[in-house]
């Protein structure tokens, strides 16, 4: 007896039913691999994100310490400038002493007048 239509096309079915099958086993296995290297992946830039940071941090610290430094370069640059015009001011006096009298003679009374025009 040979085979009927209906016999291959049960046959045909079961093939294509066990191919079906085996892709979405393969699918599966598949899935997994790209799971585990995502999670492979996700590991390695979580390191790097914190090495990264940690270098950042380090590099703030470094920034802030040198802060103090130029800071007190700041300090002592201003506080030689304040001394030059003070001793500027005191050889002024010495050279002419009736200008420098006269004129802290103006500025008083003329903050003496403000002053007492604030009062009112």
């Amino acid at each position: 007896m040979s085979p009927t239509s209906t016999d291959a096309m049960k046959s045909n079915l079961g093939d294509a039913g066990s191919n079906l099958k085996q892709a979405a086993v393969d699918a599966g296995h598949a899935i997994k691999g790209a799971a585990g290297a995502a999670g492979d992946e996700l590991m390695l830039g979580k390191a790097t994100i914190k090495a990264d940071l940690a270098d950042s941090a380090l590099a703030g610290i470094a920034a802030a310490e040198s802060a103090g430094g130029a800071a007190r370069e700041q300090v002592d640059m201003l506080m030689e400038k304040g001394m030059d015009l003070v001793d500027s001011a005191a050889e002024l006096v010495r050279e002419r002493p009736l200008a420098s009298f006269g004129v802290a003679f103006a500025a008083g009374f003329i903050l003496a007048k403000l002053a007492r025009n604030g009062d009112r």
